[in-house]
């Protein structure tokens, strides 16, 4: 049976899914659906090329997530994008969405907005 598959154009495409969303008793939750289909909840989750950096990253943070307020959400998650791939932003570089509150609104972050959020990452780094 491996034989099948040992060859790159024979092996089927994997998919890592984040969902995002409020479920009606806990409130706004992230899910991560991995390959084979699984599916586990997470306070704070990475996927992707330096998914093991981020993961470690948040993992420090663990404990304080589930008290932080929005923007400390956002200036989290900005924060440790630069940090794993090394670089500084601006606000045209970066896309950020949130599902806010227990309604679960979702929106995009407008260019403006995240601007102010780095700022306010350079004010704090610079304290």
């Amino acid at each position: 049976a491996q034989v099948n598959t040992q060859s790159a154009s024979m092996r089927p495409l994997a998919v890592v899914l984040l969902i995002v969303g409020v479920d009606e008793e806990k409130g706004p939750v992230v899910l991560k659906v991995d390959p084979a289909g699984h599916f586990l909840p997470f306070k704070g989750t990475a996927t992707g090329a330096k998914e093991q950096e981020a993961t470690n990253f948040l993992e420090k943070r663990v404990d304080a997530i589930p008290e932080y307020s929005l923007d400390e959400t956002v200036r989290t998650a900005i924060v440790c994008l630069g940090s794993v791939l090394g670089s500084d932003f601006k606000g045209s570089e970066i896309e950020v969405a949130c599902v806010d509150g227990k309604d679960g609104k979702f929106r995009s972050l407008t260019e403006e907005e995240i601007e102010d959020h780095l700022n306010a990452i350079a004010d704090d780094a610079d304290a």
